[in-house]
């Protein structure tokens, strides 16, 4: 990564940072005391909704003992509490981190995107194994950042996709590797959801609530005023400072499978065709087109497209289903040489479709047995493969090593939005845009709070 573009120096911020992690005590023999001992010491940092969705499904996992939660609103802070009473509590993740080095064995990062890679890479740069939510990170060199932690410390890791889990995904996967559909030409996803915001800046400001310590919320994004229902708790996902819009939420769920099954890498190029940026929050209509290299499982060149936003997908012959029928209201089509597959998002089972007619196929071969249609129970599979995990047990599926380059993949679509219509060029190897007034936007300034 070019100097001029790199988000941070995370030594540098580690050390500059208002507490620091300077002179503690690390022990990285701890996740080895936590397999000797069986049983796994957690702290949670991000306790609203999906965050206390994580604390449920660690916790549920009979080897897991919650010692310490954090959040920046008290009110969920004292949800959860109510939940852990013996786990200590805090407002500030450094805080937790340098109180409680030796005392917690992983850390389970929850928080707005903007905060997943600070919050993670210090607890990461203290020997800690890190489950964090998607995407994994707000910035491309955060994401490069993290993967290059975790395998230069050979850290457990694993990203909040749970579906990556599930039986229907599975199935998806193994079905296009057995080459069901031959090689696969072009993907197309989408998602109804908006994640954006076509408005302006909100004016003014507004008291900010006493149970909300504004300051820390905001953590190393820039300073600004306090909006009532703009930013919490729960609209920080439309706005670039914050979230990763549509794509940054659902597309990382719906490019998951595809993007396994295929064995893709980053792409070669992207373009955006969406409104004119704002400034502010996030288009309301993105259409996405990637162009990755080839694969054992692709033709020459695959074509992804994914749509989002009010009225997605656009109408297309590709996603044409037999006698007349509705699409799922979110999901992925691939195109092969040999026909079609349909997943749904999600919980429903993968659809192949040959000369315009569904066709069954043996799932037997497979050997994944009945199919699964328990979201709670297939969710918690996920968590608790990464308690395995650190625990000695088993290994995580979605490992920083996969992850990163996932949320890369997502997190340039989200910059191509920024240059609608503009063909992007991604050299990975340099991790630079050959557009360069595109590359600032691959990391930015980490405020000190």
């Amino acid at each position: 990564m070019s100097k001029n573009y790199q988000v941070f120096d995370r030594r540098d911020f580690l050390k500059k940072s208002a507490l620091g992690i300077a002179g503690l005590t690390l022990a990285p023999s701890l996740l080895a005391q936590a397999k000797a001992a069986g049983k796994l010491r957690t702290a949670h940092i991000g306790l609203g909704g999906m965050g206390m969705a994580d604390l449920d499904a660690i916790s549920s996992h009979e080897l897991v003992e919650v010692v310490a939660l954090c959040d920046v609103d008290s009110t969920a802070l004292a949800g959860a509490k109510a939940l852990h009473p013996n786990a200590k509590t805090y407002a500030d993740y450094r805080i937790l981190l340098k109180e409680m080095a030796n005392e917690i064995d992983a850390v389970i990062v929850s928080t707005p995107d903007h905060t997943h890679a600070p919050a993670s890479l210090m607890a990461m740069e203290m020997n800690k194994a890190v489950y964090c939510q998607k995407p994994l990170t707000h910035h491309v060199t955060e994401a490069r950042a993290m993967k290059k932690m975790a395998e230069e410390k050979n850290l457990v890791t694993q990203m909040g996709i749970q579906v990556h889990s599930f039986y229907d995904y599975k199935l998806a996967t193994l079905l296009i590797q057995s080459g069901i559909i031959g090689k696969v030409h072009t993907v197309r996803a989408w998602s109804p959801k908006n994640w954006g915001y076509d408005g302006s800046s909100p004016q003014g400001s507004d008291p900010i609530p006493a149970n909300l310590n504004w300051n820390l919320w905001l953590g190393t994004a820039k300073k600004r005023k306090y909006k009532e229902g703009v930013y919490h708790p729960g609209n920080w996902r439309k706005l670039l400072d914050y979230g990763c819009g549509t794509l940054g939420d659902m597309g990382v769920h719906i490019f998951d499978t595809p993007y396994n099954a295929l064995q893709l890498d980053v792409p070669k190029t992207i373009v955006n065709n969406c409104r004119k940026p704002t400034g502010f929050g996030f288009p309301e209509n993105n259409v996405v087109t990637y162009e990755f290299p080839s694969t054992p499982y692709t033709a020459e060149t695959l074509k992804w497209v994914w749509y989002d936003g009010p009225g997605a997908p656009a109408n297309h012959e590709d996603l044409k289903l037999p006698n007349g029928e509705k699409l799922p209201d979110q999901g992925a089509m691939f195109m092969g040489e040999k026909g079609r597959l349909l997943l749904p998002h999600f919980q429903q089972l993968p659809r192949l479709i040959v000369d315009g007619k569904y066709q069954e196929f043996d799932v037997a071969p497979f050997k994944l047995g009945a199919p699964v249609k328990d979201y709670a129970g297939e969710s918690k599979k996920h968590y608790h493969q990464f308690v395995d995990a650190c625990l000695g047990k088993d290994e995580c599926s979605a490992p920083f090593s996969y992850s990163a380059r996932l949320t890369e993949t997502i997190l340039l679509g989200v910059i191509a939005g920024r240059f609608p219509n503009q063909t992007l060029h991604w050299d990975s190897e340099k991790a630079l845009f050959a557009e360069k007034n595109a590359n600032k936007y691959l990391g930015g300034k980490y405020r000190k709070f």
